[in-house]
């Protein structure tokens, strides 16, 4: 019997629940972003494009730190490695005092980055964690229930932070327009990014805890260094590099490209929404409208994968499902396209619960490097918002967006089509 099977039979729950409280909290840590954008757009008067490098920080983050983090994992294995991530995550937040104190954009877009670096750690450890806690084929299955946990959390942090630090948002804003003195409008904006400070020393001290609770929990430790299966349930023959997989090359721009649509739908829908005329305080718990159809996808999920549909099956219908929402989202006005992009939260909720097991299928002891290439494919969650904020400045939001997002759901689909094929022997 293999490693893995033998923890899985043995202690197959506790690691699902501690590991599905860890996608709690570092999903309410990345959801805040949806309301950080407006917040700190108002707080720290910014334009769109510069609003959005909330998110061009947050997930670069995980670009440069996905490989160290596979390297810094061999050394402290996936339990300390987590711990340590929430350690590393911890200091972000705490960079928001003297940010918020000082009204200083940078040192918040630095706070962010390291808030990145710990997450890049933690999901370089938790995602081929649960993934390989159990059978490859029910690993969709799982990955959905960690996405329920990531997901709530997510719906539910932009609701408790805008209510804490976008009450009366809109007012203010008008308020801060309408003042001439600049000292004036400095003591308003200061007052208004003060409010941050509180929420984030509570994020810290949580993620403190919760750190020392995975250091001293009965997390097991798992040997990826061994041969996987193939699809077809075949041993994959042994390949010189990491980047002789197939399924997990093109995975990379994959995953990539659908963290990318995920934080369009999720952390941008906000901006877009003002871009249609609605006010900061209709938009600002927009976000929480996707994660909630992102909710629902997992437990379809749940419930489907592998029963009645394979993840890859499951994944080609998303990205379908993701084109017709993206088309009718151009097509309509107002609320009704507001709803279609909310609606893209469904679309995306079994993407990357079929994507990171299809892509590391097979790679043995290269599982931590292939693992850590795909974290840097998180990455996208900071170029693609770039690319639509370049292109709304000259073409509108509504045409933006389209352009945008068809041409990654299209990758998407080609991935779950025949993509994410690999080579076998016999």
């Amino acid at each position: 019997m293999s490693t893995t099977n033998s923890i899985s039979s043995k202690k197959g729950i506790n690691p699902v629940i501690i590991i599905g409280a860890l996608f709690f909290v570092f999903g309410f840590v990345t959801w805040l972003n949806g309301t950080l954008i407006p917040f700190l757009q108002l707080a720290c008067e910014l334009t769109t494009s510069q609003a959005l490098l909330v998110t061009f920080a947050f997930y670069m983050a995980y670009f440069f730190l996905a490989i160290p983090s596979s390297y810094i994992l061999k050394v402290t294995g996936f339990k300390k490695g987590m711990a340590l991530g929430l350690i590393v995550m911890a200091v972000g937040a705490l960079f928001f005092v003297p940010a918020a104190n000082m009204r200083s954009y940078p040192l918040f877009l630095i706070g962010l980055f390291v808030q990145g670096m710990g997450l890049a750690l933690l999901q370089t450890a938790s995602n081929p964690y649960i993934t390989i806690v159990g059978p490859i084929e029910s690993a969709a299955k799982r990955i959905s229930i960690m996405g329920i946990c990531n997901k709530v959390a997510g719906a539910l942090s932009p609701l408790i932070l805008s209510a804490l630090v976008l009450k009366d948002a809109q007012a203010i804003e008008d308020k801060a327009k309408s003042i001439i003195e600049p000292s004036q409008r400095e003591i308003l904006l200061s007052e208004l990014a003060q409010r941050v400070i509180t929420p984030y020393i509570i994020i810290a001290i949580v993620l403190f805890v919760l750190a020392l609770l995975i250091i001293y929990s009965s997390l097991p430790e798992i040997n990826t260094d061994e041969d996987e299966l193939g699809l077809d349930g075949n041993l994959v023959a042994p390949k010189a590099s990491v980047f002789s997989y197939k399924n997990l090359n093109l995975g990379v721009i994959c995953l990539f490209l659908y963290v990318g649509v995920e934080v369009m739908a999720g952390d941008v829908i906000g901006t877009y929404g003002k871009s249609l005329g609605m006010s900061l305080d209709q938009t600002k718990i927009f976000t929480s409208y996707t994660l909630a159809s992102m909710v629902l996808g997992y437990i379809i999920g749940i419930i489907c994968i592998p029963k009645y549909i394979k993840q890859e099956k499951a994944l080609m219908l998303s990205a379908i499902v993701g084109v017709l929402f993206t088309v009718a989202a151009y097509l309509t006005t107002g609320y009704t396209s507001i709803f279609f992009i909310a609606l893209l939260g469904l679309a995306n909720s079994l993407m990357w619960p079929a994507i990171f097991p299809l892509s590391i299928k097979g790679l043995g002891r290269y599982t931590k490097i292939g693992s850590a290439l795909l974290i840097m494919g998180i990455s996208g969650g900071a170029i693609v918002p770039q690319v639509y904020a370049l292109l709304e400045h000259t073409m509108g939001s509504q045409l933006a967006f389209l352009l945008n997002m068809l041409p990654c759901y299209l990758y998407i689909l080609y991935y779950a089509v025949s993509g994410h094929k690999t080579a076998t022997i016999k």
